[in-house]
């Protein structure tokens, strides 16, 4: 059995916004409150990062139109004692997929964690 440290990605819809800096605060904003109304404070929540197309940089996820906004948010939790890879995303999705229902859900990445890890 080992720890995992699982990254996803969740697209949220934002309504009645002309700002991407006020898409993002709500988005997060929201997230986080759905997810410590199910005691989920372990769960740490980020607006995500898209590559530019056409120079590769990073920007904040997000865009709108019609004063709707998409922006896409960063997920990470820690999985304790799963049995590998696939067990600890099983894990994480149904998790943070029970507390945040109907929203678009992907795991990106998954990192084993180390003894070192654990100890600091």
């Amino acid at each position: 059995m080992s720890n995992y440290l699982v990254a996803m990605e969740a697209a949220w819809l934002v309504r009645d916004v002309s700002d991407v800096d006020d898409a993002i605060g709500v988005a997060v904003s929201e997230a986080g409150k759905r997810l410590n109304a199910a005691d989920m404070q372990y769960v740490e929540v980020e607006v995500g990062a898209t590559g530019c197309p056409a120079c590769g940089e990073p920007f904040d996820s997000a865009f709108i139109a019609a004063e709707t906004a998409l922006v896409g948010l960063a997920l990470e939790m820690e999985v304790f004692n799963a049995e590998g890879e696939e067990h600890a995303e099983r894990i994480a999705k149904s998790e943070v997929g029970g507390a945040l229902k109907d929203v678009p859900l992907d795991v990106v990445e998954i990192f084993e964690e180390t003894d070192d890890e654990e100890a600091a």
